[in-house]
């Protein structure tokens, strides 16, 4: 089935059988339409007396490619953190709490993870054995 250029409007999904893709229809250039991947991506010429409006399969198929493309592109947030895997917090007014809290921030200020997770286990060990409530 073919259509004539005046059928195509700015944003209308069409069907381009030479690509096997559906693109939102951007303008004309030259002899061909410009044709976007739905989602986003780089645009693509296509014969204008080739392409065709999309069925709803067609554009529902390219929907959910375009939200599974983007899904796989973004990075998984991390868990929730639960009480166990939170930094332990430094009891008020004491010493050792507050130099194992501080010797934490400078580990994480350099970057050094392992020295970071070292004084959360210590003062942890010494929440346990020094703060039972």
């Amino acid at each position: 089935m073919t259509t004539t250029s005046e059928s195509h409007e700015p944003g209308r999904l069409l069907y381009d059988p030479a690509t096997d893709r559906v693109g939102e229809y951007r303008d004309r250039a030259g002899p061909y339409v410009m044709l976007r991947p739905v989602g986003g991506g780089a645009e693509w010429q296509a014969d204008p007396e080739k392409v065709r409006p999309a069925t709803d399969r067609e554009r529902i198929g390219a929907g959910v490619r375009a939200v599974n493309q983007r899904a796989r592109g973004v990075p998984s947030l991390p868990p929730p953190l639960d009480e166990a895997s939170r930094p332990p917090r430094p009891v008020p007014g004491c010493a050792a709490c507050l130099e194992l809290a501080e010797r934490r921030e400078a580990a994480r200020v350099a970057y050094d993870r392992s020295a970071e997770t070292d004084a959360n286990v210590l003062l942890r060990q010494h929440q346990r054995t020094e703060h039972r409530a």
